[in-house]
């Protein structure tokens, strides 16, 4: 048995009760689980300060070598008490604060005995003072040897039972000293050596107790490779097992149907990236292989015309094809977009949907068997056991990420040979995050704009300028515009949010009592909803006043105005998402960020990066920054990016790069993962797999 795979309960200072602590808020279970729980951050322990040299103002974290004079006790209400203990260097007196203290703590600390104090000293009542500070007897701390002192983040019930970060330290070090000889190598030595990489017994031991910053540096950079690396090998290996394994449909030709569309129907002139991802998808499409292409693209580049010339190429094929959209709303907006772009071309476009039922339900079922429907658009019950196409070509999924893996794979269960699958998504992705997340599919990438479009123009106003705000919508609309107006909702203060959006709407009636307005939330029902957005649509009402529901799948080209209330309330992905809504025509659009004064940093950064750029990457890269892979809309139903122990996506692009490469190297030399010289990989990725990362996700 590995050493690693010990229970954490039988480490010395563990034990049943800690064990479950452990388990319960850090998933920790063995002696592995321990040495894999990285410290968040390092302090400097090799200086012993004096007193006289705490100066006013902000200290560092600092340490003292001294006596404790003395105690006193201080109640605190109710059974509790402040405990103070006075502490002398020779140099001065410090006091040294606990609150609550726990049962024995008389036993531990003891006056007269030479202690290091170590912690963050701050002015109290003119005293210096230290809560809560680490004591060690001198006579057992060895600084020359600690070098760097590691910090682990902690629970709330953990601290109050006693399992602080320096207790976590205490049983790391205490397993460092269990395992006594060196741990077993993950990589082989042309990858180590290729990439000057330190060994992982050093990397595990530097991490947790590095002796200085090139220590801790070259522990940091071993081991967010390797775990990169592995993530990329999973996806690498995978996306050639698929490649391998699953043969594709082979459109071999052009025909009738797409020529007639590109000839007589096409709306207006493909722009150049149009025209070469239509290119990349027939290429895939009469490979031979199953095509899996993501396609990215802003909100109104043109995603699902080039989505709809590659069915009508499956359609001269003799194959069916279908769209699958994550709302009611967005699969009716597909529908109504293909038939206005087909118009009088006799080909069957339906739709399926939860409201599509009865007699016409049946119609369709039956029309896909037969292969009478040529292209299906609907949401997830497209995957429904009881829908069987008569010969499924090619799935379109749009907004990829607000379905999970094992639903774009039910599609492929539809055919004997899988369909080809078009990915489509309108929130830019930055290309690490996309490496990882979608890393078994080729990228395809609009990045035009069709001819005409105006650049949207986006301003920032307090909520104190609501009256010249007022002013240009209502200018707006009698100039023949629509407008909308976005109230946030967010579900944990879902309440309040609905008060703030029905008081926000009668207010607008009050303001505009001369216009037609409507108002869309998330708790209406559906076809409630759908009136709603249908006067919107039409033109009957000129102001939308809604919920983020509307951030997908309305096309009013009409509309060029997008004012966004308390837009500090929405991460940037989600405004850029919002502000697409607008811009659709042909006319000038304006989108407004309404925000009160007092923003924090972070939100003045966003605010300040969309009032700056259209660029959906550049926004979606500024947004990796600030806030990291695990808040980016969608990203949670990945699976990757939050089982990352180390790495960090959205900063170590350089190293996703390099795990990349060499992966994708091994993988072509290797594709049936059976050389000798790599079976320390094979061998760990089938660890891997064993754990309770959700490498299915991944791949």
């Amino acid at each position: 048995m590995n050493i690693l795979d010990q229970d954490i309960k039988y480490l010395s200072g563990v034990g049943p009760s800690r064990k479950e602590l452990l388990k319960k808020e850090l998933g920790i279970e063995t002696w592995g689980d321990l040495l894999d729980y990285f410290p968040y951050k390092y302090v400097d322990r090799s200086r012993i300060y004096t007193i006289d040299e705490l100066k006013g103002g902000e200290m560092p974290f600092v340490q003292l070598k001294g006596r404790i004079l003395s105690f006193e006790e201080y109640a605190m209400g109710v059974r509790k008490k402040r405990i103070v203990g006075h502490f002398t260097d020779g140099h001065g007196v410090v006091d040294l604060v606990w609150f609550n203290a726990y049962k024995g703590f008389y036993d531990q600390y003891k006056v007269n005995v030479e202690y290091i104090v170590f912690g963050k000293p701050t002015i109290y009542q003119g005293r210096w003072q230290f809560t809560h500070p680490d004591i060690d007897k001198a006579a057992e701390l060895q600084l020359s040897e600690m070098g760097l002192q590691p910090y682990y983040i902690t629970t709330e019930n953990m601290k109050k039972r006693g399992l602080t970060s320096r207790a976590v330290e205490r049983l790391t070090k205490t397993l460092l000293e269990k395992i006594s000889t060196p741990l077993r190598e993950t990589l082989p030595p042309f990858i180590t050596e290729a990439h000057h990489l330190c060994s992982r017994d050093d990397a595990m031991r530097w991490i947790h107790y590095p002796h200085n910053s090139e220590e801790m540096s070259r522990a940091r950079l071993r081991l967010k490779f390797e775990e990169l690396f592995f993530v990329q090998l999973n996806i690498v290996r995978y996306a050639s097992d698929h490649r391998r394994k699953y043969r594709g449909n082979v459109f071999s030709r052009v025909g009738e149907n797409f020529n007639n569309f590109y000839y007589n129907r096409l709306p207006f002139q493909l722009t150049n990236a149009q025209k070469r991802v239509i290119r990349e998808i027939r290429t895939d499409c009469g490979s031979g292989q199953q095509m899996n292409r993501l396609l990215q693209g802003d909100v109104g580049s043109g995603k699902t015309l080039v989505a709809l010339m590659s069915m009508l190429i499956a359609i001269d094929n003799g194959y069916q094809a279908c769209i699958m959209a994550p709302t009611e709303i967005l699969a009716e907006q597909h529908l109504q977009t293909i038939r206005d772009f087909l118009g009088p071309m006799p080909i069957r476009v339906e739709l399926l949907t939860g409201i599509v039922k009865g007699k016409k339900r049946q119609q369709v079922l039956e029309g896909l068997i037969t292969g009478d429907v040529q292209i299906l658009v609907g949401t997830h019950a497209l995957i429904e056991d009881t829908v069987q196409f008569q010969r499924l070509g090619l799935a379109v999924v749009d907004e990829q990420h607000r379905f999970g893996v094992a639903q774009r794979a039910k599609l492929w269960e539809k055919n004997d040979r899988p369909p080809h699958v078009l990915v489509m998504t309108a929130t830019p992705i930055p290309r690490t995050l996309a490496m990882t997340i979608y890393g078994d599919l080729d990228v395809s990438v609009i990045d035009e704009l069709p001819p005409g479009r105006k650049p949207i123009q986006t301003i920032h106003k307090y909520d104190d300028q609501t009256t010249s705000l007022y002013q240009g919508i209502r200018q707006q609309v009698r100039q023949g515009r629509q407008v909308y107006i976005v109230f946030p909702l967010i579900k944990e203060s879902e309440k309040i949010d609905l008060k703030n959006l029905e008081e926000g709407f009668q207010a607008l009636c009050d303001i505009f009592p001369d216009m037609k307005l409507s108002k869309v939330h998330g708790k209406m029902k559906a076809a409630e909803k759908e009136a709603e957005m249908q006067r919107f649509v039409s033109g009957e009402t000129q102001i939308l006043v809604a919920t983020t529901v509307i951030e997908v799948g309305v096309n009013v080209p009409n509309a060029s105005v997008m004012v966004i209330m308390d837009a500090q309330r929405f991460g940037l992905s989600q405004l850029h998402q919002l502000r697409g809504r607008v811009g659709r025509g042909a006319d000038q659009s304006y989108c407004i960020l309404v925000t009160k004064h007092e923003l924090a940093k972070e939100t003045r950064m966003r605010i300040d990066i969309m009032c700056q750029t259209n660029d959906g990457f550049e926004i979606a890269e500024a947004d990796l920054k600030l806030r990291g892979p695990g808040d980016l809309e969608g990203t949670q139903q990945s699976g990757i990016a939050f089982d990352l122990k180390i790495a960090d996506i959205a900063r170590d692009g350089q190293i996703v790069q390099m795990a990349r490469d060499e992966a994708q190297c091994i993988i072509t030399d290797d594709p049936t993962c059976e050389k000798n010289e790599y079976q320390i990989l094979w061998n760990r990725l089938r660890e891997l797999r064993k754990t309770n990362i959700n490498w299915a996700a991944i791949s």
